[in-house]
């Protein structure tokens, strides 16, 4: 079945419910209600009911209980039509988006394309590992680790900020167990000196064992992970946190993209070779600042589908949009429930020798990550 375009209406379809996708829905719909453009509607597109905080996923996986938030009630008051269903191909030639199931076809006039990222895991490690990508990957660990035995050791691969959060907290949720962290650079690498010592530190202080420099190129099951320089360590569970993957459904729709599938847009966030497609978060390949490309976290996500909103209110008024570039203020890093780092960085996301850390900045942390809920409650008028 396939659903019309309205009479003299503009349809503005956003893929994902994430915190960009959320943040430009929200935003587009009370940008639309206030210059009173009822031409304008806007539908949600996700494959779930619940919004997902991502940012808590490695919580989840350590057994904590996370908070429910139904989309619904999100929504609530926008106008926003959501349809939950599971995306299956974009057609933009034929400006249609498929799904799995009834509508199963929607028109679309402008599109937002915020379908966020997965864990990026090798062929060779897929067997025999775990992530913390999603939910379901993060309730699939931690009903693995409950099933095992409390002596059996736990591996985590990556040295950045997911790798670190996972393996802190598995360990504090999971004491006298071996955990290990093995990154193939250094712990942390994108924070000052300062910062990277108190992880170390705060790792030790749970039980961490921390190999730095040591690149894994085999996991050819769960009892052992091979290193580049031929080393084994015993790994047990092995959970991967090295880098992330877009959807291939942009590339398959012949949208312009990167070699990681996130689509190449222009500094309004617009699709270089679709003008109708903007795309937003973790799914876009964001302008660079000094060299540098912003982070696939939410700390870029939810401005740049503010951004989006703000773009897409343009061209509708018949305006270029304005070019947006990302400015960062701090990274926030959990190592478990009552410790934490702050790290200060300068507006290109390049740190600092300033940082915060114990109690308070886990605190800090904490405020930050439930503020972000309370924005995107109230997405539209920030």
């Amino acid at each position: 079945m396939d659903r019309p375009h309205a009479s003299g209406s503009h349809h503005v379809v956003v893929l994902g419910a994430g915190y960009a996708g959320l943040a430009a829905a929200k935003r587009v719909a009370h940008r639309m209600l206030a210059a009173r453009r009822d031409d304008v509607r806007v539908t949600l597109v996700n494959d779930n009911d619940r919004f997902v905080e991502r940012v808590r996923l490695h919580q989840l996986a350590a057994g904590q209980h996370l908070r429910d938030l139904p989309l619904a009630h999100l929504l609530a008051g926008t106008g926003i039509e959501l349809v939950v269903a599971r995306l299956t191909a974009v057609d933009p030639t034929a400006q249609t988006v498929t799904f799995d199931k009834a509508p199963h076809t929607i028109n679309y006039d402008t599109l937002v394309y915020a379908l966020g990222s997965t864990a990026s895991v090798p062929d060779y490690v897929a067997p025999n590992a775990f992530s913390v990508a999603t939910r379901a990957e993060a309730l699939r660990l931690r009903a693995h680790v409950g099933s095992t035995q409390p002596g059996d050791p736990l591996t985590v691969v990556g040295g950045g900020l997911t790798g670190i959060e996972t393996a802190a907290e598995l360990a504090e949720a999971h004491p006298g167990r071996q955990i290990t962290l093995v990154t193939g650079a250094q712990t942390g690498s994108a924070l000052s000196e300062r910062g990277q010592r108190y992880v170390r530190k705060g790792l030790t202080r749970l039980g961490v064992r921390v190999h730095e420099h040591a690149r894994v190129v085999d996991v050819s099951d769960s009892s052992r992970l091979v290193l580049a320089n031929g080393y084994e360590i015993p790994a047990g569970t092995v959970v991967w946190a090295v880098g992330f993957a877009a959807s291939p459904i942009a590339r398959n729709a012949g949208l312009a993209v990167d070699e990681r599938g996130r689509i190449v847009v222009d500094d309004s966030l617009r699709s270089v070779s679709h003008p109708d497609v903007f795309a937003a978060g973790d799914a876009a390949v964001l302008p660079e600042r000094n060299g540098r490309e912003p982070r696939m976290c939410c700390q870029t996500a939810l401005p740049s589908g503010w951004r989006v909103a703000d773009s897409i209110q343009a061209v509708l008024a018949g305006r270029d949009p304005k070019p947006i570039a990302p400015r960062y203020v701090w990274q926030n890093i959990s190592l478990g429930r009552s410790d934490g780092l702050t790290q200060f960085v300068r507006s290109d996301d390049t740190p600092v020798e300033v940082v915060c850390g114990g109690r308070l900045s886990a605190y800090f942390k904490e405020v930050i990550t439930q503020g972000t809920i309370t924005m995107l409650r109230r997405a539209a008028r920030v």
